[in-house]
């Protein structure tokens, strides 16, 4: 788990240099505006996003500062720096930070998301469907070594019987890539597939149609619930602004709502309009797939309380990969009080 804590450590110069927005001078604070870091930009968050853009943050008295990590590691790095107030990021870094004995606990107080959200890209385009023995022999880019999605992969591959490696007769899963690099990684190596969120992987395609989706991670873990993506912030902020907290809850959970509807009256176009001012580029068209696709796997948390079985499952990934160090108690980096008044 040393790891972990060296990336933090090595991420935080990156972070002072990119957050510079983050501080204030003398005066008092007002922390209705919430220094937010997200760990990349993606449709995989929608509900966040509609939040900003149909104005349910602004009804709650919030306003959003929104800045991009990269990557779980360095989201992580912003919250221990104090340059963010909270973190959209995989849970596993509670874990990591709490093994490592980081002073003022981050905390999960909201689950976003609920399967792993990322899609197999390959290079080659193939006449019969995709299966996960398809992998034998040959190289997946699936991340940064101790971060959820390259664990949610090596815990997919693993569950079918398949071994890692790079022998022939094994999945070689390069685990070396910063996760906002993964797509330059792909088109520039000899690797045969990779994983992305979308919109990356449509993007990718657009600009490569040689290339195809051929799967969801999610699906080969049959779309388990997995804690994948969750709001996080220090114990002693928790603490001291929980009404913001709650507030946040609250706009995330109404706009979870409006996409939901969407979804359930095939009304993907107002889902779309509410998503596009976040995603210039793309087109409404994309903006309805892109948000089917992931309705379809069950994505989004319908409660923002993150349960201890969903917890336990996270751990069970992050063994499996060989990157727990002791144990790391539930009640200890979970705080489900504020999301709890928000679903009674």
């Amino acid at each position: 788990m040393k790891k972990f804590k060296i990336v933090i450590v090595s991420a935080f110069a990156l972070v002072i240099a990119l957050s510079t927005s983050f501080f204030f001078g003398c005066g008092q604070r007002d922390y209705s505006k919430i220094n937010f870091n997200e760990v990349t930009h993606s449709i995989f968050y929608a509900p966040f996003y509609a939040a900003i853009n149909l104005g349910y943050f602004e009804e709650e008295g919030l306003e959003i500062n929104l800045t991009n990590g990269g990557g779980s590691n360095v989201s992580m790095a912003a919250l221990v720096s104090g340059s963010a107030d909270m973190i959209l990021a995989g849970p596993e870094t509670v874990v990591y930070t709490s093994q490592e004995g980081v002073t003022d606990q981050p905390k999960v107080f909201g689950q976003l998301t609920q399967t792993d959200g990322s899609f197999i890209v390959a290079k080659n385009k193939s006449d019969k469907p995709f299966e996960i023995t398809d992998l034998i022999g040959k190289t997946i880019i699936g991340g940064r070594a101790g971060g959820l999605p390259a664990m949610t992969l090596q815990y997919a591959v693993e569950s079918y019987g398949l071994e890692i490696g790079t022998g022939e007769n094994q999945v070689n899963i390069n685990d070396n890539v910063a996760f906002n690099n993964i797509a330059s990684e792909f088109v520039n190596s000899d690797a045969e597939y990779c994983t992305l969120f979308e919109p990356n992987a449509s993007n990718l395609i657009a600009e490569h149609p040689e290339y195809e989706i051929v799967a969801s991670v999610g699906s080969l873990v049959n779309n388990t619930n997995i804690p994948y993506t969750c709001f996080i912030a220090k114990d002693s902020y928790l603490n001291e602004h929980a009404d913001i907290c709650e507030k946040f809850l609250k706009a995330v959970r109404k706009a979870y709502d409006f996409l939901k509807n969407c979804y359930e009256t095939d009304n993907l176009e107002s889902a779309a309009e509410a998503l596009l001012p976040s995603f210039e580029g793309m087109t409404l068209k994309d903006m309805e797939i892109a948000v089917k696709a992931y309705y379809s796997i069950n994505a989004f948390s319908s409660n923002p309380v993150m349960s201890k079985s969903a917890f336990e499952m996270l751990l069970e990934i992050t063994e499996n990969a060989g990157m727990l160090n002791g144990n790391t108690n539930y009640e200890s980096v979970v705080n489900t009080e504020i999301a709890k008044k928000i679903t009674a």
